[in-house]
């Protein structure tokens, strides 16, 4: 019968544990030999940035603030050289910092329990990432250093300061390496024209980066005046100076979604950096993709732009050997997590992701819901963003990696770059509220920002998703429940130790979620009921699953069962 005790392991593949052996060995001598050190400060009098804080959650050095809003979102303004703007971030959010670094920790630990895959990706990070610092420009360097130096001592065992700042502005990237958990998973679009209710380009997306629900709650909106290039906003969290969603005072946005790649062997520039360079320096398509063309990569991603100047949007496709852009033959683009041009339309590892994972079918469905709006506003963009069905309005379970909406995000965002106004998601994922900000405004009066006044547009929110308040999302917040409490109890206890009612509340809360049956067979298989466990398993294949490999194996679990009935 299938062993529940292997399930930590069970996606450690041969080759992946060839690798972690190489990795290991390898990884040790590098940590204890070379490690990587910080560049050497550029500027900046540390001791004279002097942190006041004048009122609960608002903290100001000179003209560099941070605040927490209304909405609960973070926002934060620096100016300066790099190495200064790195320091004051790094006073200013130092506990936010903290916080999120144990957040990734503990959802690291949770997702892959076993001890000894643990290990190696600790030393397989140390490893791959052993020329990392090649590849980053010594202005983010320098603003990264500046951050670092308010890092906690407690991660010491993990790396120094620096090593860690540095390695984490690679986690998107990483989580390409463990896809297999599902950490990446986002989706973008953009129309304009005849397709926005005013002509007006809208950009919208959603970033399915998934390490805990922790790791999402002190977001911070970002507006950041450096001293070379654009003003720019972009929506991150505590030590990163990385860019993933974006907008800088040229109209110009920057946002990115993973694409398959192998398990990558040697770090070149994180994506999250390539896109605030892009941010931080062009202005239009043109000038981001010879940005990108410039850099190397060490993963594949699509990196959507909207240019104010260009009035349309279009896609960087960049691996590690190749870039193409993709650009409109109408009035939308849209963008999930497989390649779309010519250059990559033979590409094995394009193709098997499109054959084996949820991009395709997300991204069927994102047409559909751009092609069912004859026009559309930011509200309407809102609405797409939180779609949770699959195709033709199919109900594929709460949660699925299918659809629009995962209810996993970190941050929903809705870009107008015409009119310099961004929308940001607050919590939960993006059926919360979405608050507005002008950045016309807001890069015209940044050091005037005070404690306790709103710099929000407060008459462009947009509402709460009706789903909040449904018996939907109390369902849903009980299955999740529910499923952290069933995994624990096939990990390490007795399954007799369930309420007799636990399991029919269990397929209650996510009734048409494969998952739900998927975990109902590990328990009846724990107890040796195959019969029942072979039915939840037959149940689960008749549901939309968003994975091949999540397909194969349950597959193979039925096929052992069958074998014990003989």
């Amino acid at each position: 019968m299938p062993d529940i005790k292997k399930s930590r392991l069970r996606r450690i593949t041969r080759p992946m544990m060839l690798l972690m052996a190489i990795v290991i060995i390898g990884g040790t001598w590098f940590h204890f030999r070379t490690l990587i050190h910080p560049p050497e400060r550029v500027g900046a009098d540390t001791a004279a940035l002097v942190l006041t804080n004048p009122s609960p959650d608002f903290y100001r050095i000179g003209p560099n603030w941070l605040k927490k809003s209304s909405s609960g979102l973070w926002e934060m303004y620096l100016e300066g050289k790099p190495f200064e703007r790195g320091v004051i971030n790094g006073k200013l959010s130092k506990q936010l910092i903290r916080g999120q670094e144990k957040a990734f920790i503990d959802q690291i630990r949770e997702m892959i329990p076993s001890g000894i895959y643990l290990h190696f990706l600790k030393y397989f990070i140390y490893w791959f990432n052993r020329d990392i610092d090649k590849y980053i420009a010594d202005e983010y360097k320098q603003e990264i250093y500046g951050v670092s130096i308010a890092a906690s001592d407690e991660f010491s065992s993990i790396g120094s300061s620096y090593q860690r700042i540095l390695n984490y502005h690679s986690a998107h990237d990483i989580g390409h390496a463990l896809q297999d958990y599902s950490l990446v998973g986002c989706t973008s679009f953009g129309v304009w024209d005849e397709r926005s209710k005013d002509s007006s380009m809208i950009i919208g997306r959603n970033f399915d980066f998934y390490v805990g629900d922790e790791f999402a709650r002190n977001k911070i909106v970002c507006f950041e005046k450096p001293e070379k290039g654009h003003g720019f906003m972009m929506i991150t969290w505590g030590g990163m100076i990385g860019t993933v969603s974006g907008m800088n005072e040229a109209g110009l946005t920057v946002t990115i979604n993973a694409a398959k790649s192998d398990i990558p062997v040697s770090a070149r520039t994180p994506i999250s950096i390539l896109a605030r360079e892009i941010l931080q320096y062009a202005s239009n398509i043109s000038e981001a993709y010879a940005i990108a063309g410039k850099r190397e990569t060490f993963v594949s991603e699509s990196i959507l732009v909207g240019s104010a100047k260009d009035r349309k949007a279009a896609i960087i496709e960049k691996s590690p050997g190749k870039i193409a852009l993709v650009t409109p033959v109408g009035t939308y683009i849209a963008c999930a997590n497989h390649f779309q041009s010519p250059a990559f339309a033979s590409d094995p590892m394009n193709i098997r992701n499109k054959n084996e994972n949820a991009s395709v079918y997300r991204y069927k469905r994102l047409i559909q819901d751009i092609t069912n709006h004859p026009a559309m506003d930011y509200c309407d963009v809102a609405g797409i963003l939180r779609d949770q069905r699959g195709l033709n309005d199919a109900d594929i379970g709460m949660g699925n990696e299918k659809a629009m909406n995962q209810l996993i995000a970190h941050h929903s965002v809705i870009f107008m770059p015409e009119k310099l106004l961004v929308w940001v998601s607050t919590t939960p994922w993006q059926i919360g509220s979405y608050v507005c900000y002008d950045l016309f405004k807001i890069f015209h009066n940044f050091a005037a920002v005070q404690p306790k006044v709103e710099i929000t547009e407060q008459d462009k929110q947009i509402q709460p998703d009706p789903f909040l308040q449904s018996d939907g999302y109390k369902h849903f917040i009980r299955f999740r429940e529910m499923r952290k409490q069933l995994k624990i109890v096939l990990r390490n206890s007795n399954p007799d130790m369930l309420p007799g009612s636990f399991l029919d509340e269990f397929r209650a809360s996510n009734p048409s979620y494969y998952e739900v049956y998927d975990l109902i067979g590990d328990y009846y298989t724990k107890k040796e009921m195959w019969l029942h466990a072979q039915a939840a398993y037959r149940h689960a294949l008749s549901l939309v699953i968003p994975r091949w490999n999540e397909k194969e194996r349950i597959i193979k679990k039925l096929v052992l069962l069958n074998k014990k009935q003989k």
